[in-house]
């Protein structure tokens, strides 16, 4: 089994507690659903800094990275359909899907 890095990008933050609790409950019912599968729920990430050769930019780039989840799948295919259930693509988000290769 191969393990995948979820990458998550954009999409909007919750404009209540009430809904916070809402989004937290979509994704922990998201990731939980994948059983062992979902090796780390991961995080979300706050402000970022890309760095360059050509120095340091605050701005994380064009499409910031907002959290992350570890993911085992037998292929790529298969982590893409798990992502396409991810609760950032409700809110604009996307899901960068990519394997963590073994070294």
């Amino acid at each position: 089994m191969a393990k995948f890095i979820f990458a998550y990008h954009g999409g909007s933050a919750p404009e209540s507690p009430e809904e916070g609790v809402r989004v937290m409950e979509q994704w922990t019912t998201w990731l939980g659903g994948m059983g062992e599968n979902a090796i780390d729920f991961g995080n979300p990430a706050g402000p970022s800094k890309t760095v360059s050769a050509d120095g340091i930019a605050d701005n994380g780039g064009t499409n910031p990275i907002s959290g992350y989840s570890l993911i085992n799948a037998p292929d790529i295919a298969a982590a893409v359909e798990l992502a396409k259930g991810c609760p950032a693509l409700a809110s604009g988000g996307t899901v960068e899907v990519a394997e963590a290769m073994d070294m």
